[in-house]
This record gives C-alpha cells, sequence and structure tokens, in this order.
C-alpha cells in the first residue's frame, strides 16, 4: 500500500511542477502589467494632464507642458500630436500674422514627425489636422504654394476612413486655389451635405462661373441673393451676376445688378466698373469712362478699371 502510495506522488510531481510554473508565469505577467501601468500614469503622469488640459481646451497649458516633455523626449508621440493639435488652434486665434506663422510651422513640424510613430487609429486624424494646418498656412502667408498638400493630406484622412463636417469645404477651397474647378465642385458638393452657407454656395457658383457652366452658377446666386442677409456677399453675388449678364447680352438685366449694388453701398467700385462694362458694350465711352473714373475714385488700384483707363 505504502509503495502504491509512493508511486502516485512521484506520478504527481509533474502536474505540481506544472501548476507552480503556471502559478509563477501568471503572477510575472501580473507584475510586468502592474510595472507598465505604474510607467505610463505615474512615471509618465504628462499624458494624463496634457488630456486633462486638451478637454479645457487649454491650449497654451496643452503647448507649454508638451514643450516640456520633448526637452527630455524630442520624440514622444503623444507629446507631439498634442503640440500638433495646440498650436493649430494658437495660431488661428492670433491676430499677430507672425506669431500666427511660427505657431503654424510648429504644429506642421509636430504633426508631420508624430505621424510616423503615432499608432495607426490615430493616423487619420492627424493627417486631417496637417491638411488644415496646411490649409492655414496658405491663408497666413497670403499665397496658395502648399494647396496640393492641403488636398493630399486630406484625400489621406478621407481613405483612412477619417470623417469631419468642414473636410470637403477644405478640399474645395484647395482645389479651387489650384485651378482644378471640376475637383472643386464636386469637393463643394460634398460640402453641402454638411453645411449649405451663403458662404459655401459662393463659392460652388464662382468654381461654376470659372469652369464656363454659367446656368449652374446663376442657380446658386438666385438662392443666394433671395436668403442671404449679409449685404457683402450680396453685393458680390450681384457682381458676378452683373458680369454673367453681360456675357449674355442681358443687359438689362446686368444694369439692375450693378445699380441694386450702389443702393446698399453708392461708393461701391465693382458696381461703377460693371456699368462702365455696360456703357461700353452699348457704345456709349464717355458715361463708360465716367463709371470707370468713379471706380478709381473708390478703389485707386482696381485692375479693370485702370486696365480700360489706360486703353482709353
Amino acid at each position: 500500500m505504502k509503495k502504491e502510495y509512493v508511486a502516485k506522488r512521484k506520478r504527481n510531481i509533474p502536474r505540481i511542477l506544472l501548476i507552480l510554473f503556471l502559478g509563477i508565469v501568471c503572477v510575472l505577467t501580473f507584475f510586468f502589467a502592474a510595472v507598465t501601468l505604474y510607467n505610463k500614469t505615474i512615471k509618465e503622469p504628462g499624458i494624463v494632464q496634457l488630456k486633462k488640459l486638451w478637454e479645457q481646451q487649454d491650449y497654451q497649458q496643452v503647448y507649454d507642458l508638451s514643450q516640456i516633455i520633448l526637452e527630455s523626449d524630442p520624440f514622444k508621440t503623444f507629446a507631439l500630436t498634442y503640440q500638433g493639435y495646440a498650436t493649430f488652434y494658437l495660431a488661428i486665434s492670433q491676430t499677430d500674422s507672425i506669431k500666427a506663422q511660427n505657431l503654424i510651422e510648429v504644429s506642421i513640424n509636430s504633426l508631420r514627425i508624430a505621424r510616423y510613430r503615432a499608432n495607426r487609429n490615430v493616423v487619420p486624424q492627424i493627417n486631417y489636422m496637417l491638411g488644415k494646418a496646411y490649409y492655414h498656412k496658405n491663408s497666413i502667408c497670403a499665397y496658395s504654394y502648399y494647396a496640393d498638400l492641403v488636398v493630399k493630406y486630406l484625400n489621406l484622412a478621407l481613405q483612412q476612413g477619417y470623417t469631419s463636417n468642414d473636410i470637403y469645404e477644405y478640399l474645395g477651397l484647395s482645389y479651387a486655389a489650384l485651378n482644378m474647378t471640376s475637383e472643386s465642385i464636386s469637393a463643394f458638393t460634398e460640402a453641402l451635405q454638411y453645411n449649405d452657407s451663403d458662404v459655401l454656395l459662393m463659392a460652388i457658383a464662382e468654381q461654376y462661373h470659372l469652369n464656363g457652366q454659367n446656368a449652374s452658377a446663376k442657380q446658386y446666386l438666385y438662392r443666394i441673393k433671395k436668403t442671404s442677409t449679409d449685404d457683402s456677399l450680396v453685393l458680390k453675388c450681384s457682381n458676378l451676376l452683373g458680369l454673367i449678364y453681360i456675357n449674355e447680352d442681358k443687359l438689362e438685366e446686368a444694369t439692375d445688378e450693378f445699380n441694386s449694388m450702389l443702393e446698399i453701398n453708392p461708393n461701391y467700385a465693382d458696381a461703377h466698373y460693371g456699368l462702365g462694362l455696360v456703357y461700353e458694350k452699348q457704345g456709349d465711352m464717355v458715361k463708360a469712362r465716367s463709371e470707370w473714373r468713379l471706380t478709381l475714385f473708390s478703389a485707386i488700384n482696381h485692375a479693370g478699371a485702370l486696365e480700360k483707363m489706360g486703353k482709353q
């Protein structure tokens, strides 16, 4: 009996050792998980603070804290990402163009580095923010050298499944800057699903006009004139309608549009210029030159009026 008991115990030794081994593995796994969690929450408290500051929309504090973190580790991905986002919003709210330009440069540089090291699920949003940053760099610098990069990164974001209410409007504006009229119209049309503002309708009308599709342009312009309460937009709308009517030899309708502009602003330069074009079409150069002089009185550098008066 004793021999059987000893033999049985010997047979159980491998099972006991296996249980002990598995127990040690579980303890070590728990230990390393705890250490990892400690490193993320205690040893690196910056990420928690950054998230909190970001939720509070305290962009200056987000920038300041991310800068401190990056001084010790210049490639810390979460700090680069938050810095890129924060400096973007600081830039677009800045009234000093030089400071805005410097901030947008920091935003772009931070986001470009972050996108190569970030988790795959974060990259689409970084591409979206990078596209917007390049768009505002164009606006701040008053040129469109980066419109192609806006298109590149926003389309990457879309391809990666990222969506935003303003992404197609940014694309439409950037395609327009690149003289890609058909693509601009397509993007603006998509944007209407999220935002049917009069400003967007005006942008679409302008692109249709540039594309030689004046019938489509007029439909949007009629809608703006009917609904908009923004005088500056109504003036812009009437001016484009007036120019379209001149091209269609509808001089009476064109005159009505330009006169309606003068009712809003008697010194509106484009209205006088447009009336000058109508008189020119009618062969009355005395009245045409009179209107162009009024144009230059209101806007001394008006290109169209300067050209017309230089030819006379």
